[in-house]
């Protein structure tokens, strides 16, 4: 009787080459997720994110003195030198009011950015989620954004008066456009398959909110916040260059009008220097680490 059984001899036999390809394909694989889960050295990190900006403020200083130098700019009245600015930092710094200038401006800011954020987030959601609200002040919103912080100033004081009011009001009128219109857009990139889905799992109102519309736009959201602490910190200098608040100390918008009014560049370019440096930092200590964080998170950013 013949045999039924099925040898392996019968079975088709597999070409020479694939068990080789398979296992280069394997072995390509293995390499890069070495690769991609493999620490960059410390020293290496920082060469790579200090070296370029250290390497921008060289060629800055070397260009501003160059200007000196060369005699392109012959009155000092216009352009201080940097050694002239830098001998302002260190009498303001033994004098004990560098400090002051600067924590004085940044608790401001950070304490208006906290209150845009608490007013800004849930009208972003409001006008993100309810057709009738966004049709009649979203326009609104995204005009806010091109007024200059500076008009607020002058309305401002009028409404509340020449206190630490005004200064936080100021700042509230021009961040919390930013921070809604940045949630808005980050709520229309949500792709509706992620809200059905939730309601569909009983996360309706405010529970699909915090739990789904929230973390989708969450890439939106970070870029209104960044926008939304720029205008912040910009508003606020303009109403402290403008309107000064005797006995609630002076920040470095105080300081460059004292620098005006002293007729001295050198306090006004420290006063501006400092801006700067503080907006940077900000920057790098806060936003930027989360901007990683949330890009890391979704699979978007593969190097530390």
């Amino acid at each position: 009787m013949a045999s039924t059984e099925t040898t392996t001899a019968d079975a088709p036999a597999e070409p020479a080459g694939t068990q080789h390809d398979l296992a280069g394909l394997e072995a390509g694989l293995d390499a890069l997720e070495t690769t991609q889960s493999g620490r960059v050295p410390l020293r290496e990190k920082l060469v790579k994110k200090a070296l370029p900006p250290l390497t921008a403020i060289v060629v800055v200083l070397a260009v501003w003195q160059g200007l000196l130098t060369f005699d392109i700019v012959t009155d000092p009245a216009k352009l201080p030198s940097p050694s002239a600015v830098w001998a302002e930092a260190e009498d303001a710094w033994y004098k004990g009011t560098l400090l002051g200038y600067i924590e004085t401006s940044v608790s401001r800011g950070l304490v208006g950015f906290l209150l845009a954020l608490a007013i800004g987030t849930p009208l972003g959601l409001i006008v993100a989620r309810v057709r009738f609200i966004r049709t009649a002040i979203g326009p609104t919103l995204s005009g806010l954004q091109s007024l200059p912080s500076v008009a607020w100033v002058a309305p401002a004081v009028m409404w509340v008066g020449l206190n630490g009011s005004m200064m936080y009001l100021v700042i509230l009128l021009g961040a919390v456009p930013s921070i809604a219109n940045g949630l808005v857009a980050g709520v229309d990139q949500v792709p509706p398959l992620y809200l059905r889905a939730g309601q569909t799992m009983g996360a309706k109102g405010l529970s699909g909110a915090r739990h789904i519309l929230l973390p989708a736009a969450l890439p939106g959201y970070l870029a209104g916040l960044k926008q939304g602490w720029a205008f912040s910190w910009r508003s606020l200098m303009a109403a402290e260059i403008i309107a000064y608040i005797p006995g609630m100390g002076q920040g470095l918008g105080q300081l460059l009008e004292n620098g005006r009014t002293n007729s001295s560049m050198a306090q006004v370019f420290l006063g501006i220097l400092l801006i700067l440096i503080v907006g940077i930092v900000i920057d790098l200590l806060i936003f930027s680490p989360l901007e990683r964080r949330v890009l890391r998170s979704r699979g978007l950013l593969v190097k530390s």
